[in-house]
């Protein structure tokens, strides 16, 4: 109870995704139905809007296709549903959360140790089906350790070259054709640095908004404010610091801000003041520590409820370690584990 399940996968794509499948069955029907009860939808509703998402999904990796139609075979499951897992968000047309994530490096931190993570702010429900992926391909593909839902293929997590991405909800958008995120946070997790990263979000538009964290195992640091429109490099206050709630912060993005989650600000603020705090000092204790925080409670880093939002899981990736930790529970009381990628 205190550890998210873990899957382990190899081989080639399919295989992967059928063992992920044959492995997860259970919590991927669960996942299933949660997102009918999250979103409201009938279920053949959510698989038609999936699977307007394929061609999409099918340009920017066939190997992820492969994949999703591997776990359909191994969860015995159709593939709108598999594709569903993917899209949850977009073929519902939600797309809500309240997270805060950070990447530092250089100066900001105790021997110059690069760390980036985030608190996951969603649903409490969304703690019973998610699972620790950990994926190991033979087509050439970094290995990768991640946090994500059962059935979904892309989401939070670090690769073996230190490539890691965490991600903030963003608001006030037009819902638009185009990539949904959590085929594109696979995507990022195959890079081998931060600029491939962002040169990767720049060709793929995606169909809505939010902000993505990034670093790798150079040294590496980026945030990038994505929107159907195209995308926006945020650059702190300090070179060796990005640090990100849920209002956009680009010049060129600003205009669209229109204070749909009035804790965004304040809680930022907060974030910065702790991370001030100990500049120069900062480590992956003193992280666990901040996003334990709960200033402006209940809608603080550690998040209580605000919005029907709980800080379920909580993450933090040493990408020159190759290490992800990663919370079950609040930050206040959860249990920390770390994975090896």
């Amino acid at each position: 109870m205190n550890e998210f399940p873990l899957i382990e996968v190899s081989g080639s794509a399919f295989q992967m995704g059928f063992q992920h499948g044959k492995q997860a069955e259970i919590p991927i029907r669960n996942y299933l139905d949660w997102i009918v009860k999250l979103t409201g939808l009938d279920l053949n509703i959510l698989r038609a809007n999936a699977i307007r998402f394929l061609p999409y999904i099918q340009r920017l990796s066939p190997q992820y296709m492969e994949e999703i139609n591997g776990l359909a075979e191994g969860a015995g499951i159709s593939l709108a549903d598999a594709v569903l897992c993917q899209a949850r968000a977009e073929a519902s047309k939600r797309w809500d959360s309240g997270c805060t994530a950070f990447a530092l490096t250089g100066a900001a931190t105790a021997g110059n140790n690069t760390i980036a993570g985030q608190n996951q702010d969603v649903e409490l429900e969304f703690a019973d089906v998610a699972i620790i992926l950990r994926i190991r391909p033979n087509d050439g593909r970094p290995r990768a350790v991640m946090f994500t839902f059962a059935g979904q293929l892309g989401y939070a997590g670090l690769n073996e070259f230190g490539v890691c991405n965490f991600v903030n909800s963003l608001y006030n958008y037009r819902w638009t054709p185009g990539l949904p995120y959590y085929p594109l946070r696979r995507a990022v997790l195959e890079q081998r640095n931060v600029e491939a990263c962002v040169n990767m979000l720049q060709q793929n538009r995606a169909c809505s908004a939010c902000n993505l964290v990034m670093a790798d195992g150079n040294g590496g640091i980026a945030d990038v404010e994505a929107r159907p429109e195209g995308i926006a490099l945020y650059t702190d206050r300090d070179a060796n610091v990005r640090l990100h709630t849920n209002h956009y912060l680009t010049n060129e993005f600003a205009h669209f801000e229109d204070g749909f989650l009035p804790d965004s600000v304040p809680r930022l603020e907060r974030f910065r003041e702790l991370i001030g705090k100990s500049w120069g000092k900062i480590t992956v204790d003193t992280m666990k520590a901040i996003l334990a925080d709960h200033d402006g409670n209940p809608a603080g880093i550690c998040r209580h409820g605000a919005a029907n939002w709980h800080s379920v899981a909580g993450y933090i990736a040493e990408p020159a370690k190759g290490l992800l930790h990663v919370r079950r529970g609040y930050g206040c009381d959860g249990t920390w584990t770390a994975y090896a990628v």
